[in-house]
């Protein structure tokens, strides 16, 4: 059987062992530590936004946080993209609300802001105006932000932006992450940097980072004893892991500019075949960091069908996987409202994550390479 070519791999730098070491050396184990501030001021200075940065234990836990400090409580709506992993609407439940669930657009696969708006405009209809609206930038690519916030701001509500998959992208020149009130950030093993597993919330003020740690760390009050007011939560990134964020955030850069290359690579395999189009920016207004580049495959011009290429991929030991199923399909949240049409569904039921490691060789793109020609010839 030939060598594993796996989807999404973490790929180190060489200089996370130093800090990791000097965490040990100065027996700083617990969540706090120069790791956890310095990889915080590094995040900060890389998104050149003014931003205040909470590392988190995960990009779940920080989106928890953003809703609790957004106020959703128990029976409040919440939109959110449907075309996403669950991790973007799991903490909708946590907090006791109800997610509704968005459409896509064609052009970047996010949120489509006339949904959306179709979907506020029934709510309040209903009497139920929904509290947030969770945006996700998905497999890096910068969703449609200036029209989003424009809908947001027309009927007042709150902006959180899952930027999970998305560090390193911008739009419009603003880096991803940047444009809700909160944001959010993940360095899970897959992403495009990682610290194993970890996550960050990105808050436009002091005030909302310092809650933000407060509540992470089991909202202890200020006193000599134990006291708490507050509901808290073991969400804190701890130094080790941390130290490994501060060696990844070195070669962020360069990781971003080969997945980006990966990309390429996709579009040129996939010119000459008609039915096989490479998810790419519709724009020069979006720049995305390529963390998964995908395809979608129309089986009427191309006689295969997705499943048809991941099970070849698949048999040379190659990871493929599904575009991510929509919320609205999922069983766990077949009650929930969803509005728009069948773009997210067209996408999940055609579209193929194809591998996309910054740590990808010459051998495995041959080797992916001969499996497509196979396929389509």
């Amino acid at each position: 059987m030939s060598t594993k070519i796996w989807l999404s791999s973490p790929h180190m730098g060489g200089t996370e062992q130093k800090y990791i070491q000097e965490a040990f050396e100065a027996n700083w184990i617990a969540p706090l530590g120069p790791n956890v501030d310095g990889f915080e001021k590094d995040l900060e200075a890389f998104l050149n936004a003014g931003v205040n940065v909470g590392a988190l234990s995960s990009g779940t836990a920080a989106l928890h946080l953003a809703l609790i400090q957004c106020g959703v409580e128990y029976g409040d709506e919440v939109i959110c993209q449907s075309m996403t992993f669950s991790a973007s609407a799991n903490p909708i439940a946590y907090c006791g609300a109800t997610p509704v669930f968005v459409d896509s657009e064609n052009e970047t696969w996010n949120m489509c802001p006339i949904a959306l708006e179709d979907a506020i405009k029934d709510r309040v209809a209903k009497g139920k105006k929904p509290k947030v609206i969770i945006v996700v930038h998905l497999y890096g690519m910068p969703a449609k932000m200036d029209e989003i916030i424009a809908v947001a701001n027309k009927y007042d509500i709150t902006v959180i932006e899952d930027a999970a998959e998305a560090l390193g992208s911008n739009y419009k020149g603003q880096k991803c992450g940047t444009f809700g009130r909160f944001g959010i950030l993940s360095f899970n093993g897959n992403k495009i940097i990682t610290t194993s597993g970890g996550g960050a919330m990105v808050c436009h003020s002091q005030e909302d980072k310092d809650k933000t740690v407060f509540l992470s760390t089991q909202a202890r009050d200020d006193a000599p004893h134990y006291q708490h007011s507050h509901i808290g939560y073991n969400y804190r990134m701890s130094n080790i892991v941390a130290g490994i964020g501060r060696g990844q955030m070195e070669v962020l850069t360069s990781r971003v500019e080969a997945r980006r290359s990966m990309n390429k690579f996709y579009q040129d395999l996939f010119d000459s075949i008609d039915g096989v189009s490479v998810f790419v920016e519709p724009s020069a207004d979006y720049y995305s960091n390529h963390w998964l580049s995908a395809i979608i495959v129309d089986a009427n011009k191309t006689g295969k069908t997705r499943e048809d290429l991941r099970l070849a991929l698949l048999e040379d030991n190659i990871e493929s996987r599904p575009l991510w199923k929509p919320m609205h399909l999922q069983p766990v949240f077949a009650d929930a409202p969803y509005y728009g049409g069948n773009v997210a569904e067209q996408l999940f039921n055609n579209g193929l994550c194809l591998p996309s490691g910054s740590n990808l060789s010459d051998d495995d793109r041959s080797r992916i390479t001969d499996v497509v020609s196979k396929i389509f010839s």
